[in-house]
């Protein structure tokens, strides 16, 4: 039985490479838990195979846990498709993408074939394992931890808030109020010292008509 040599790369993390062995009469589904033991990841999400070509254009979908568009579709599922039936080319390319709702994306490309199975090894195989894998949910956000006090919004530096600044807007504003208070209050006294020399105007005509009164007796 030939067994197909596949190096599984993510497409946003090249550094993290598995080649994975697995036999040519194995599924789909038996290559997506491979590849999720080989990262260590759970791998009951719903994910997909595209038969790529070299540009890693998404062809022929192949899918696990489809939801009911997909269904609805008729895309094939992973256990029911052998990696045989979709090995057109000895450098055969597969786009992979790992559970929609938090998706992580796969290039997997075929290496070798090997002719025959090497006795003692239970396949999927992995035979190379280089770099970490992140986290399989560790960029998700969880709402109900508030951010450091130091990521809080400081409205402002926002705003390159200067205090100079600010103290000459006050300054002018007050000064303003100022203006505003002392015109008035010498429009006031202007009204209150007219009202007054009126009183006093009246009072002097009295004076001298008492006065010409006097003289006339």
């Amino acid at each position: 039985m030939a067994v197909y040599r596949f190096r599984v790369a993510f497409e946003d993390y090249d550094d993290v490479v598995r080649e994975i062995d697995i036999k040519s009469n194995q599924t789909f589904e038996d290559f997506h838990r491979a590849i999720h033991q080989a990262i260590g990841y759970k791998c009951e999400y719903p994910s997909s195979f595209y038969v790529s070509n070299d540009q890693w254009i998404k062809g022929e979908e192949i899918t696990f846990m489809p939801n009911q568009r997909r269904i609805d579709r008729g895309i094939v599922l992973m256990e029911k498709v052998k990696l045989s039936s979709r090995i057109d080319d000895p450098h055969q390319k597969f786009y992979y993408t790992f559970n929609f709702d938090r998706p992580f994306d796969f290039h997997i490309e075929l290496l070798k074939i090997i002719l025959d199975e090497t006795p003692g090894t239970t396949y999927p195989a992995v035979v190379r394992s280089n770099g970490e894998a992140p986290k399989q949910f560790g960029n998700v956000f969880n709402p109900t931890i508030l951010p450091p006090a130091s990521e809080d919004f400081d409205f402002l530096n926002e705003m390159e808030f200067n205090a100079e600044d600010a103290e000459e807007g006050f300054s002018e504003v007050v000064d303003s109020d100022d203006e505003i208070e002392a015109d008035e209050h010498h429009e006031g006294g202007e009204e209150e010292e007219d009202e007054f020399g009126n009183e006093f105007s009246d009072n002097e005509g009295f004076e001298d008509e008492s006065q010409h009164q006097h003289d006339d007796y």
